[in-house]
């Protein structure tokens, strides 16, 4: 049976990330909420820096979806592991629309406080990614 938390996150991916529906991110996250991983150069902090980052994954795959494949929740805290797939039909990080598919993973550790996140930690796969969309060889040349 699905926790608070849990439930939380089921519903931020399905609602916000899923759909890049930017209006609701302060449904989900804290006015002062930081976010540990380190965007990319001239990424906003705090909640401005989430609709960045769904922003950004939407221009470039407009189909994005999510799923959380496995969660662990102690006091405060959910660390969960999330899968990203989608078709990269726009810019993204500089890179021209591919046309290829992605299927990439994050952990994420998130901070709750009552009913929002206010911290995040967080390691997102992505050089796969990168590989996956054809800006980085999938292998080094010998």
């Amino acid at each position: 049976m699905p926790s608070q938390y849990t439930d939380l996150a089921h519903r931020f991916y399905a609602e916000v990330v899923d759909t890049g529906d930017l209006a609701h991110v302060e449904d989900f996250c804290d006015a002062g909420f930081v976010n540990h991983e380190e965007g990319p150069p001239g990424f906003p902090d705090g909640i401005e820096g989430v609709k960045a980052f769904v922003r950004m994954f939407h221009e470039g795959f407009p189909d994005l979806n999510t799923s959380i494949q496995e969660t662990v929740e102690e006091g405060d805290r959910l660390a969960m592991e999330v899968r990203f797939t989608g078709t990269h039909k726009g810019e993204f990080m500089g890179v021209p629309a591919s046309g290829k598919h992605i299927d990439v993973e994050a952990v994420e550790i998130v901070r709750f406080a009552g009913d929002k996140a206010v911290e995040r930690w967080g390691v997102t796969d992505n050089m796969t990614l990168m590989q996956q969309i054809g800006a980085v060889p999938e292998e080094a040349p010998a």
